[in-house]
């Protein structure tokens, strides 16, 4: 199996390719990178993708595909902090979606932080160590604390490169008063952050990606000047003495053009990279941070990490695991709400989704949706029992998913908001910026939900368990009942609750048969 990871960045957009290994390893097999500056032309705050540089975006990923495509490899595509940010990225996302055919995904800054330490783990020996991982892009710096694979601190804060330089260096001209005023801004931003992870504490320091990558490509041309200068370096350590040489020579070089001068810079970097050497100035000094190893894999690597684990875990259909039960769940326990009836209407929803799984051709990550937005369903109920399924889908869609990105969030969202009152709506604000698949796909899972929480009306869980026949014109469920209880309230509801059901698949929907236990 091969797969290709797009990382698409504010700076710059990345591709690798990778062929799996029978042991679950992988090896890059074809890597290709385009400056876009996807944010360029926004001062502060990313508020709109431009038409050039959108347009640059799908030219890229057009060679992107046909690279994927001429190694049979499935793509997947992660965007951050340019498209995250922008008020146009439903447009873009449609736009790039209809010209290339790639879906693009939408992360968090807190999942980016993730993605990020899956990475360096596959590069660095740091498994065993309680390692901060930091990653300055073009639009946002990355932080995260984990150990033994397991993530405890993870933010993104909006310092980035090409953020900075267009903000403080418009012109790419670099003064003293210029470099005392984006200084002044750097560590007011930082000072929460670096407060933070002074408490969590690290053992050790490891960089990725562009300007800590950079950085570390001059001082190796300054320590190696006769060996050819590689491409990417990992498990490359350089100390903060060494990075104070360089930053004299980026700071001390007033244009773009004297940069260039400097042995080791890549000259596409070479207009953007004193704003990146700032923000990497203000880590090294607040965290008193002797030295940092560089990490050659980052964002990409761990988006291909991330979907071998997910594969791995959808045999023999699990239900839903590790990082994503985890904030499910954390979520969850934050919410006054019924929380036995709500997992026990997300068993039966599961009952019904494996019971129907043949007919209901959707992918196998869908029913990890619908698990999450039944343990969700109700846990705005705490703020209004009227409108409570309208308040779980704000709660949900403005929460940390760790695990999902901003897509599924929106999914899980919708087939909460849907699990009563009203059907599906093109004129549903959040449900109409969703694709058409992805419609569908609420719309098939949130009819499921539906019926599940039929029947559980009375919160009670008499109902223990479903069985489902169907025949030509009907699908007919069999509740399993226990004690010999009535569900005279569980089919009433049920009778209330099916119409989206029957829309969705076609057919008319019975109970029948009830099997006590």
């Amino acid at each position: 199996m091969n797969l290709a990871a797009i990382d698409i960045g504010t700076n710059s957009f990345h591709l690798i390719v990778v062929r799996v290994k029978t042991d679950g390893n992988f090896e890059i097999i074809d890597r290709e990178r385009e400056v876009i500056r996807l944010g360029e032309g926004n001062v502060g705050d990313i508020k709109f993708i431009n038409p050039g540089a959108a347009e640059r975006a799908i030219a890229t990923l057009k060679r992107f595909k046909k690279i994927a495509d001429s190694h049979d490899a499935k793509i997947r595509a992660v965007a951050t902090s340019a498209v995250r940010e922008a008020l146009n990225k439903n447009e873009f996302i449609k736009q790039v979606y209809e010209q290339t055919g790639i879906e693009i995904e939408v992360v968090s800054g807190y999942e980016e932080a993730r993605l990020i330490y899956l990475g360096v783990l596959k590069a660095v020996p740091v498994y065993d160590k309680q390692v901060l991982c930091i990653d300055i892009g073009g639009g946002s710096t990355e932080f995260a604390i984990g150990k033994e694979g397991n993530l405890k601190y993870a933010t993104s804060i909006k310092l980035g490169a090409v953020r900075l330089t267009q903000r403080f260096f418009p012109d790419f001209i670099v003064t003293k008063e210029r470099i005392k005023s984006c200084k002044k801004w750097v560590e007011g931003e930082l000072y929460k952050i670096t407060r933070e992870i002074k408490s969590i504490g690290c053992e050790i320091f490891i960089g990725s990606s562009g300007t800590i990558m950079a950085t570390g490509l001059m001082i190796y041309s300054k320590k190696n000047r006769k060996s050819t200068q590689p491409k990417i370096l990992n498990n490359f350590t350089f100390t903060y003495k060494e990075f104070t040489e360089v930053k004299k020579n980026i700071l001390n070089s007033p244009s773009p053009e004297d940069r260039l001068k400097i042995k080791g810079l890549d000259a596409k970097r070479a207009d953007i990279i004193p704003a990146g050497i700032i923000i990497l100035d203000t880590i090294f000094e607040k965290l008193k941070i002797k030295e940092l190893t560089i990490s050659g894999y980052a964002l990409r690597e761990g988006i291909i990490i991330d979907t071998l684990q997910k594969e791995e875990r959808r045999a023999g259909k699990p239900k839903l695991c590790d990082i994503r039960f985890d904030s499910v769940n954390n979520l969850s326990e934050s919410c006054n709400y019924d929380r036995t009836h709500c997992r026990h209407v997300a068993k039966l929803a599961l009952d019904i989704y494996d019971e129907l799984s043949g007919e209901l051709n959707l992918k196998n990550e869908c029913r990890e949706y619908l698990e999450a937005a039944a343990i969700l369903h109700d846990i705005g109920y705490h703020i209004s029992h009227s409108q409570h399924h309208r308040h779980s889908q704000y709660i949900i869609l403005n929460s940390e998913l760790l695990g999902f990105n901003e897509t599924e969030i929106r999914i899980i969202a919708n087939v909460a908001r849907y699990h009563r009152k009203s059907h599906p709506k093109e004129t549903h604000k959040e449900f109409n910026v969703l694709t058409k698949r992805n419609k569908n796909i609420v719309r098939k899972l949130s009819a499921i939900l539906r019926l599940a929480d039929s029947f559980d009306r009375t919160h009670s869980q008499i109902i223990t368990g479903l069985k489902i026949r169907r025949d030509k014109s009907e699908i007919i469920f069999s509740p399993e009942v226990k004690n010999n209880s009535s569900i005279e309230l569980e089919v009433w509801s049920f009778n209330r609750r099916k119409a989206l059901f029957e829309e969705t698949f076609g057919k008319k929907a019975k109970v029948e048969s009830v099997k006590l236990t």
